[in-house]
């Protein structure tokens, strides 16, 4: 029988991780650090390893190192995605995105300890990653729940894909769920951000080069399309692409076949090609700054991603979840928005997109010094108007009380205490939909932030 040992300092993950693990029987131990692992067992005593990547103390990668031998399988979650690819340079077998699906874990394991399992190694270029797992797109407003229903259409087709949207909407997250929802899905999917590539080495990076084919190529490399074969290659911001490496790029999207930087000889690939820009092709073409006959290529099919400014009351919704994950990623206890926070939020039109909701949250998370986020801490350049605008709309949701009171009151209170507070106090003069708008949340989180609190809705008359 196997013997398993999983370093997890999340006591419910842990717990849950070894019930299936034994429920599928193997014989399995647990610790909670690192420290803890080594201070307990003997590490090549055990046929495997599953730790998590951040653990109190030492990281799980240091597990690596000292298990010698023993493979260690990494536990991530997507936000830590590019320190798990770096795991996996350090000698890691493998790498499993939390939250984990059972089914996925218990093949990976079971391949691991049949020394058959296949995965790839990255390239030592930063612009490129591997992705994994099953990837979560959150938002329930009409534009996002189109494109989810795009995505599925489009995902169990080989069609090429082009992706528009701002900076920092999501444009790879788009992708990444499209690959995993394709029959492609069991072999990784390779990303490369084309603008953070040198003119003068795209082509090799794409395509390959041959021994000599130019200064400094000392040996021959394969190219990303050809690492792709069977599977979807990720072209960020194409629009950044040379014209020469586009007619090379048309080139395999006509005959399905590339040529390798310095040879003669074409290689028949299976790739899928999804591409993303925040620029606008057709008018580059127009300017001769991109291809006219690459773009009709790339425009099979188009995704639009919305900006997070026009995705109406997903901001909150997003926002409550990255907090979660960013004091979890932080070893703290959770906190949670004040009432100027969310409405902040709500109006600040957000030019960086979720890139910089994320970055405000987890900043906003290593400042303060309470459970509560505040809007000082939140740190956004809302225009003075905005801010008057905010101010008396607090203070028309605001409990009826002494203004000195509600302050003191409600600085002491959860977002919790004050959803219900309010709630009760204002569901008798407000309907559903303008409670929910008050709140800046939707009618759904509304109703389910019910159900978790226990309000009840009003009788009616």
């Amino acid at each position: 029988m196997s013997r398993i040992l999983i370093v997890e300092d999340e006591t419910i993950i842990r717990a849950a991780l070894r019930r299936l693990l034994e429920k599928h029987h193997f014989n399995v131990d647990d610790a909670a650090s690192v420290d803890d692992a080594t201070s307990r067992f003997k590490l090549d005593d055990f046929n495997l390893i599953i730790s998590d990547l951040r653990l109190p103390g030492a990281p799980g990668t240091d597990l690596i190192g000292l298990a010698k031998s023993v493979p260690v399988l990494i536990m991530t979650s997507y936000a830590s995605l590019r320190s798990a690819v770096d795991a996996m340079k350090l000698g890691a077998v493998d790498y499993i995105a939390k939250p984990f699906d059972h089914d996925e874990m218990l093949s990976s394991v079971e391949s691991i300890l049949a020394g058959n399992i296949e995965h790839a190694t990255p390239q030592a270029d930063s612009s490129s990653s591997l992705t994994l797992g099953t990837t979560q797109i959150f938002g329930s407003c009409r534009p996002m729940l189109e494109l989810a229903k795009r995505i599925q259409k489009v995902a169990k087709t080989n069609a090429t894909v082009l992706i528009q949207g701002e900076s920092g909407t999501g444009k790879e997250l788009a992708a990444r769920s499209i690959h995993e929802q394709s029959n492609r899905a069991h072999i990784p999917m390779i990303s490369v951000n084309c603008a953070a590539i040198p003119e003068s080495l795209i082509e090799s990076e794409l395509f390959g080069h041959e021994k000599g084919a130019f200064t400094g190529a000392s040996s021959g490399r394969t190219g990303l399309l050809e690492a792709a074969d069977g599977g979807t290659l990720f072209l960020d911001e194409i629009g950044e692409l040379p014209l020469e490496a586009q007619a090379r790029l048309l080139r395999f999207l006509q005959e399905g076949e590339i040529r390798r930087v310095g040879s003669v000889q074409s290689k028949k690939v299976d790739v899928r090609l999804i591409a993303a820009t925040h620029r606008n092709l057709k008018e580059l073409a127009k300017q001769n700054e991109f291809r006219e006959d690459l773009y009709y290529r790339l425009y099979v099919m188009e995704l639009v991603i919305p900006p997070l400014r026009e995705r109406e009351n997903d901001i909150i919704e997003i926002a409550n979840k990255m907090l979660i994950n960013a004091c979890r990623r932080m070893n703290v206890s959770t906190h949670s928005f004040a009432p100027d926070a969310i409405k902040a939020m709500a109006i600040y039109p957000w030019p960086g997109n979720v890139r910089e909701l994320e970055n405000a949250i987890e900043r906003a998370v290593i400042l303060t010094e309470g459970p509560i986020i505040t809007l000082d801490t939140l740190g956004l350049d809302i225009p003075k108007t905005a801010l008057e605008t905010l101010e008396a709309q607090l203070t028309e949701i605001a409990p009826q009380t002494s203004t000195a009171l509600a302050q003191e009151e409600q600085s002491n209170l959860s977002l919790d205490d004050y959803f219900q507070r309010f709630v009760v106090e204002n569901q008798d003069k407000l309907s559903e939909t303008e409670l929910a708008k008050k709140l800046g949340v939707s009618r759904k989180c509304l109703w389910e932030r019910r159900q978790k609190l226990g309000i009840p809705r009003k009788a009616k008359k």
